[in-house]
């Protein structure tokens, strides 16, 4: 059977870097495992379909100085950052900075996957820059003041808490309108919906 593709793990963890290999080996991608960002920036093999698959908080250099090594190199190989739910805003942040995506743990296997093989296709093909989808637009336009403040919010990497402190709201209050911009926007995820905003955008440094 043909590879899917090569995915460079990078984890502190073992038991993570072991059950990544394996989720991802049985379906069909080729794997490397290094368990530090400096052992991975260390190695130079090529790889003309590859992609990064990080954990953003690891000793030493972190997620992020590592996505800023691979942009400074040419940015060929896309960034997948996994994260807690406390490192959201870093990893929007990063997003901001040219990760391709992220993945909240515990993340869905078919999740992850998608990720990976939507990371692997831009690796082989980048995308070029695209204006503004008519479509997203839309998704825009049909989101009420109110509802168009939390997004930002939530775009902007800040807690429901913070969010409902910023607006006057309660965070249960907050969850109802997040709720709503989900739907509305068609995200099934932080991540999509940090992508779209971006895309429309909002969030940008």
């Amino acid at each position: 059977m043909a590879s899917r593709g090569l995915v460079f793990v990078v984890d502190d963890d073992e038991a993570v870097r072991d059950s990544l290999e394996l989720l991802l080996s049985s379906a069909g991608f080729e794997t490397m495992v290094f368990d530090s960002a400096q052992t991975f920036l260390a190695h130079r093999g090529q790889a003309a379909r590859a992609c990064i698959l990080s954990d953003i908080r690891m000793p030493g250099k972190n997620g992020i100085e590592l996505l800023d090594a691979v942009v400074r190199e040419g940015g060929r190989r896309p960034v997948i950052l996994m994260t807690g739910h406390g490192d959201v805003p870093l990893a929007v942040d990063a997003m901001k900075r040219g990760a391709a995506d992220f993945v909240e743990k515990p993340f869905d296997d078919e999740r992850l996957i998608a990720a990976i093989d939507a990371a692997l296709k831009q690796s082989a093909d980048p995308p070029a820059p695209r204006a503004v989808d008519p479509e997203i637009a839309a998704r825009l336009a049909s989101l009420s003041r109110r509802e168009r403040q939390v997004m930002e919010g939530l775009v902007a990497g800040h807690s429901n808490k913070a969010i409902a402190r910023d607006c006057g709201i309660s965070p249960r209050t907050v969850e109802v309108y997040r709720a709503n911009v989900m739907n509305k926007m068609h995200a099934a995820n932080l991540s999509e919906l940090v992508q779209m905003a971006m895309r429309a955008g909002l969030g940008r440094a």
